[in-house]
């Protein structure tokens, strides 16, 4: 939800729509309502939480919680089904620390941010997780 808020933030901006209070708050409000509106009571305040939340002040922050980690979970899941040859790519990864662009690190210890199967593969453990709880419950 905070990702697609700051998405829809920036096309407003795009679009020369004022990006004040109000505007912000109903578009806040409204994703509010969508995302947990059946299930939970929307207090009407709810609608203001936006300001208080640092990372809306720094571009497309929440994105990288996002990106990060599916490719923490793609490389961790490489590391557990291929083993050494993955494992030795992801200790090269660290061993680069910042020298080489983020991207380009990533892809070199096999997590290619370009490619959908990255992602995909994140989603497929949430996926199992859920289903592993629904079945312990």
């Amino acid at each position: 939800m905070f990702a697609e808020f700051e998405h829809e933030a920036h096309k407003l901006a795009e679009q020369a729509v004022a990006l004040t209070d109000s505007n912000l708050s109903d578009l806040y409000e409204k994703l509010n309502k969508q995302y947990y509106g059946r299930e939970c009571v929307i207090d009407p305040e709810i609608r203001h939480e936006w300001m208080r939340i640092p990372h809306f002040y720094r571009a497309f922050y929440v994105y990288q919680y996002a990106t990060g980690f599916s490719a923490a979970v793609y490389l961790a899941s490489r590391i557990l089904k291929e083993g050494e040859k993955a494992r030795s790519q992801y200790f090269d990864f660290l061993k680069s620390g910042g020298s080489v662009p983020p991207i380009d690190a990533l892809k070199a210890a096999g997590a290619d941010m370009s490619q959908p199967k990255v992602v995909r593969g994140a989603m497929k453990v949430f996926e199992e997780t859920i289903v592993e709880m629904e079945t312990l419950l």
